[in-house]
């Protein structure tokens, strides 16, 4: 594998950028939107019509692929890719947020975290040295450290004291790595304190990591206390190296962090939503349930552009949904998905003109209307 980026265009009034993430399954062009595929399926999607949307890059989860089908027959399958049929780049997630998110079936210690299965309550153990096990055996183009996942709320000594083993197990993480091909992302932790924030990014950069990844945001914190956080990091984070905020967020989050220099980010938010009847447009989210929309002849969005929106109605969409059609789900699905890729290239436009600010004030307008 190959790994290269490169800054093509920043902006004058913000730290947004315009960059290309260069592997030998293609290329990205950043700022991007990571769909989720956990178990190795962006749920109700196929990968051909990830292909047909112009996805260039999924996630997937390592902690659910261990347990479920398991690495020996990912192995036997020739990797990850060759087993999903994904043919473009991919990124595999360490394990360690779906550990430490299964409170009470896990213990943590130096060396690692005991946990129990959500799926059967047998017992496993993950290190940073299993979990790059694990990584490479998937094959992902690009892998991340093992990290302690801080909590919120949290007191400053405890947080320093995730942060520090956070860093220690990024270092482990490092020698387990070796030579492989793959392109290792290191981890900032320091939950909602920035002083540790910017001790934790000055220990990654230490380790010489070709990308830097934030953690531990939107696991409860207050959003504009995010905000303010991605403010004050925004000038110190490394120019030539892409980075990635892990599990952000919604439109309003994706648009504010890019102006903040961030280049990736994933999130479950518009599959999740999709499922439960929530669609994003761009004039603000459309509750499909709702009794409104039951003779509503209009599509979604009348600005959007995907097949969805191109052939049928609310009213139709609706019906689906109250009848509980497996459908319902692929279809608000698919522009859900659409949108966050829609909107990822509408803010790549923006910053080539350096006018990502009347964007977002366009859409914060419009999501603050619609509560």
């Amino acid at each position: 594998m190959t790994f290269s980026f490169q800054v093509q265009h920043s902006c004058k009034s913000d730290y947004a950028r315009l960059g290309v993430i260069q592997t030998s399954r293609g290329k990205v062009a950043t700022p991007v939107f990571m769909p989720v595929g956990t178990a190795g399926s962006v749920k109700a999607m196929t990968m051909s019509g990830l292909e047909e949307l112009g996805c260039e890059i999924i996630l997937a989860n390592t902690y659910h692929l261990y347990l479920r089908p398991g690495l020996e027959i990912i192995e036997a399958m020739g990797g990850l890719h060759k087993f999903i049929s994904w043919p473009r780049p991919m990124l595999t997630d360490s394990g360690g947020y779906q550990v430490f998110s299964h409170q009470g079936l896990n213990k943590i210690s130096e060396e690692g975290v005991t946990f129990q299965s959500h799926l059967d309550g047998s017992r496993h153990f993950l290190s940073p040295e299993k979990s790059i096990e694990i990584q490479k055996v998937l094959g992902a183009d690009i892998i991340m450290a093992f990290d302690d996942c801080t909590p919120y709320p949290v007191s400053h000594t405890e947080a320093r004291e995730s942060m520090l083993r956070s860093m220690r197990w990024a270092d482990r993480s490092k020698s387990a790595f070796g030579d492989s091909r793959q392109a290792l992302f290191g981890i900032v932790q320091g939950s909602v304190f920035f002083d540790l924030r910017l001790e934790s990014l000055e220990r990654i950069e230490g380790l010489n990591f070709p990308g830097i990844a934030l953690g531990g945001f939107s696991v409860g914190e207050p959003r504009l206390l995010m905000y303010e956080l991605l403010e004050r990091l925004a000038p110190e984070l490394p120019a030539e190296k892409p980075r990635y905020l892990m599990g952000v967020g919604t439109p309003l989050d994706l648009i504010h962090a890019v102006r903040q220099g961030i280049d990736m980010f994933d999130c479950v938010l518009p599959t999740r939503n999709a499922r439960n009847g929530t669609l994003f447009t761009w004039n603000g989210i459309i509750r499909i349930k709702n009794a409104r929309y039951s003779n509503d002849e209009r599509p979604i969005d009348s600005d959007c552009g995907c097949p969805v929106c191109h052939r049928h109605s609310r009213a139709y969409l609706r019906h689906l949904f109250s009848s509980r059609e497996i459908s319902a789900s692929i279809l608000n699905t698919i522009h859900n998905l659409y949108f966050y890729l829609d909107l990822m290239r509408t803010i790549r436009e923006s910053i080539a003109l350096d006018s990502l600010g009347v964007l977002e004030e366009r859409l914060t307008e419009r999501y603050t209307a619609c509560g």
